[in-house]
């Protein structure tokens, strides 16, 4: 009778139909909000997922530290942008020992721009494809639920394509076709995918670099040729230089998310990476004066 009780209590540990809370998930660490929110959405309650980004943190001025690699050494999959977004990454990479570790470049598939504008996300087709490499990732490591992970990929792509679809229905009627965005140059796909312009002072993505006192004149310029009464500004910086133009110009100061982080509040609100989407076409459906 013990001998019974022993073999009932093994098979339903294996098949996970009792003591669910033994089975093993797949632990996957993401580098910034954008990825760690995929994998929420593709693994369900399948994975364990991780923001290496500390809420709060710049994503440009992210520096990893030993535990950071201790953290990656301990888990079974590393999802990241791609060698642009996170140089920092290749210094990870010579820091892990764990062999069975598999590393996701989540560009992967998507035709990059000239200029090295990292932030692919933001143009949403290629949102898809970002999402079905984490999905065949999670498939390659965790092979018995392989069709689980593909089937929330697409459920999850469904809901970015339909969110892609508006956008360039709501934005082909702008009367402003350039957004004036006095952060750093963030939203190249995403202007190159929506048929819009972007101008912006800075010239790279450095958290530290100052633009010139002839950028900001030129994009003052730029700002009141185009007509907008909005000059857009980024997350978890110090909007100065949109305050300087606003108080030069009266124009609004508006948020447009590049999505790369959230504050520890937005994430015990629930925020997603769809409802920081959601909320940027609502600005710029505004401030570039939408039909």
């Amino acid at each position: 009778m013990k001998k019974l009780f022993i073999l009932t209590i093994l098979a339903l540990f294996i098949t996970g139909s009792a003591f669910g809370e033994f089975v093993k998930k797949l632990n996957v660490i993401t580098t910034i909000f954008p990825l760690y929110d995929m994998a929420r959405e593709v693994g369900g309650d399948k994975v364990e997922v991780t923001k290496l980004l500390p809420a709060g943190v710049e994503a440009h001025t992210f520096d990893p530290k030993a535990k950071d690699i201790v953290k990656i050494n301990n888990g079974d999959v590393f999802v990241y942008t791609g060698e642009f977004m996170e140089p920092w990454a290749k210094d990870i990479f010579r820091g892990v020992s764990n062999s069975s570790l598999l590393i996701v470049d989540a560009s992967k598939g998507v035709t990059l721009m000239k200029g090295n504008d990292p932030h692919i996300w933001l143009d949403l087709s290629y949102a898809k494809i970002m999402t079905d490499n984490i999905a065949k990732a999670f498939g390659q490591k965790d092979p018995a639920n392989k069709d689980f992970y593909m089937a929330n990929a697409s459920a999850y792509k469904a809901r970015l394509a339909d969110l892609d679809q508006r956008f360039t229905s709501d934005l082909t009627s702008c009367k402003i076709k350039t957004i004036v965005y006095a952060g750093h140059f963030a939203f190249g796909y995403f202007a190159k995918r929506y048929g819009l312009a972007q101008v912006s002072p800075y010239k790279g993505f450095s958290p530290d670099a100052e633009p010139s006192p002839k950028s900001v004149a030129e994009l003052i310029n730029t700002l009141k040729s185009s007509g907008s009464k909005v000059i857009y500004y980024e997350e978890l910086i110090d909007p100065k230089i949109a305050r300087v133009i606003s108080e030069e110009t009266g124009v609004k100061m508006d948020l447009l998310n590049g999505g790369h982080n959230v504050s520890d509040d937005e994430m015990k609100s629930g925020i997603t990476f769809l409802s920081i989407m959601e909320e940027n076409l609502k600005k710029l459906r505004q401030g570039l004066q939408c039909q």
